[in-house]
């Protein structure tokens, strides 16, 4: 038996899936910095984020029916559906700067709606792809502390690609103005299309032993007097809507030419804000990986509480500095480059250091001592990852109404409750 050298094969080739899971989500926030400017949407932050909204509202349609095909049809074939559809999804993304081009329906593009299909459906693909990846990582470090260890270096992937996504895109863009199209992106989707085709040939052909889980036919219902759970659920609603909405209203604020945006130069403040967007990903990263060598002796309670108290102030602060200028080392895929942007953007980006344990973390606590309900578990937690879908765009729908500064009473009033999720709600409740 070498049983030892397929789990690494199955290790391996989830962090892969951690890494697809990013590339797709980052794809939308700057991807709707060309949609907020379109005729028709007209500088709409709420508007230029719905295509984000889609690919998180997929969850809650998909999340329990995942968990479910999980526990039905297993790890492989589960994965090889959401890769398929996640190619499909990037196709229609690709249609919509071909198909209804120039035409208005209800005021706003026709290709839009093309576009927003295809964030949807992409959105299946990775609530796929993040039903499987977590619990299996889970399983194979044993649970635990270990366990969480694995999460966190499959999370180091993820912020990888996370990194690189926004910065491709913003140097793509260049300088944004109406005539700006989503054509102008089409060599990230040639490629997402690429790894995903390839992705599913590769899936299909190598050797990978399922972990054994028990079958059972428990309800969604029974999941929920683990009490510890319920609050985990709501801690990853909140976690994934903050994750996703700081780097991308910071993107919308810095790219944002008028009055109302972070002042700098028209001719690069797209490229500028993807690479400044892409640095709070890169720091994510590093947390990520720090986090994977210290996660086997710090409790994921005492990161998750560290971390959330020191986001809040973060973000406090930042909301109070944005007419301050700072110089910000900014990751442009190479290097670094000093670059002058408000505090409020430094402030911002340091956050990534903070939310990068806090999925591992927020998951490991919440699924201990679910044992064989844990893949169910894990559909129930995807379904209430549409709080990255839901959260940006109550911040951005602040933000119109008021200031993008204002918005961020939203990322507060959501750290806080995973503060207190670390401290009280994560304490094992199951009568």
């Amino acid at each position: 038996m070498n049983k030892n050298k397929t789990n690494w094969i199955a290790v391996f080739t989830m962090f892969f899936l951690f890494g697809m899971v990013a590339f797709v989500t980052n794809l939308a926030a700057p991807v709707g910095v060309i949609w907020k400017n379109q005729p028709g949407i007209d500088g709409s932050g709420f508007w230029g984020m719905m295509g984000n909204m889609m690919n998180f509202l997929a969850y809650l349609f998909m999340g329990l029916p995942a968990g479910k095909l999980l526990s039905r049809i297993g790890y492989k074939r589960t994965t090889l559906i959401g890769v398929g559809v996640g190619f499909l999804g990037m196709l229609v993304q690709y249609l919509s700067g071909v198909v209804g081009v120039g035409s208005l329906i209800a005021g706003l593009p026709a290709n839009f709606f093309i576009y927003l299909a295809g964030a949807f459906i992409s959105g299946f693909s990775v609530c796929l792809m993040n039903t499987v990846a977590n619990p299996m990582l889970n399983l194979l470090g044993g649970g635990g502390n270990r366990g969480n260890q694995l999460v966190q270096i499959g999370g180091t992937f993820n912020s990888l690609t996370g990194t690189l996504t926004p910065m491709l895109v913003g140097a793509l863009i260049g300088s944004v103005t109406k005539d700006t199209a989503i054509t102008d992106v089409n060599t990230v989707l040639y490629i997402a299309m690429g790894v995903f085709a390839a992705t599913f040939v590769v899936l299909s052909l190598i050797p990978f032993v399922e972990p054994e889980q028990e079958r059972s036919n428990v309800s969604v219902k029974e999941l929920f007097k683990y009490k510890h759970l319920v609050f985990g659920v709501c801690a990853i609603f909140c976690y994934v809507g903050v994750e996703v909405g700081i780097p991308s209203t910071l993107n919308f604020y810095l790219s944002d030419t008028s009055a109302r945006g972070g002042g700098l130069d028209p001719q690069t403040a797209a490229t500028v804000a993807g690479f400044v967007a892409g640095t709070y990903w890169f720091l994510m990263l590093i947390g990520r990986f720090v986090s994977s060598f210290i996660s086997g002796k710090v409790s994921s309670r005492t990161q998750l509480a560290t971390c959330s108290a020191a986001a809040i102030t973060l973000v406090i602060c930042s909301m109070f500095t944005s007419h301050v200028q700072s110089s910000m080392p900014v990751f442009t895929g190479s290097g670094f480059e000093v670059v002058q942007v408000p505090l409020t953007a430094l402030l911002l980006v340091l956050c990534g250091l903070c939310t990068s344990v806090m999925w591992g973390a927020i998951f490991n606590l919440s699924v201990e001592g679910l044992g064989k309900y844990s893949s169910l578990a894990s559909g129930l937690f995807m379904t209430m990852v549409v709080g990255g879908g839901v959260l940006p765009l109550i911040q951005n729908a602040i933000a119109d109404a008021s200031t993008y500064m204002t918005s961020y009473w939203v990322v507060v009033a959501g750290f806080s409750y995973i503060c207190w999720f670390a401290l009280m709600g994560s304490k094992i409740r199951n009568k």
